[in-house]
């Protein structure tokens, strides 16, 4: 099983500081969210070296949700060296999310 970062409110700003860093903004009660798990497990494999994939509960991280305007979820968004760079929202297969982040770098 991949590792994913997982964020919070205390660690997000340093978590997403530095390269390219997909964070998925989920909540434990979310099917579709339980759905793209293993779906971003695969994605955090290939990236390896390109891109950091991490989590965020937005239960326990309401005012970093509130503050990316997450509505709904799963909402995935993109960060370079902390600018936030694309999003995606609702459940996306393996390769939608791997053209999303590759396609977002430059």
């Amino acid at each position: 099983m991949a590792d994913f970062k997982h964020l919070s409110e205390e660690n997000f700003k340093e978590g997403i500081k530095d390269g390219l860093t997909l964070v998925d903004f989920y909540a434990d009660w979310c099917g579709p969210c339980r759905m793209l798990t293993p779906v971003l497990e695969k994605v955090a494999k290939n990236m390896v070296g390109k891109a950091t994939v991490a989590k965020i509960d937005i239960d326990e991280a309401q005012s970093t949700a509130a503050t990316f305007q997450v509505t709904s979820i799963p909402t995935l968004i993109l960060f370079k060296d902390g600018k936030e760079v694309g999003r995606l929202v609702g459940l996306r297969d393996e390769d939608a999310i791997q053209k999303f982040v590759l396609s977002s770098s430059h």
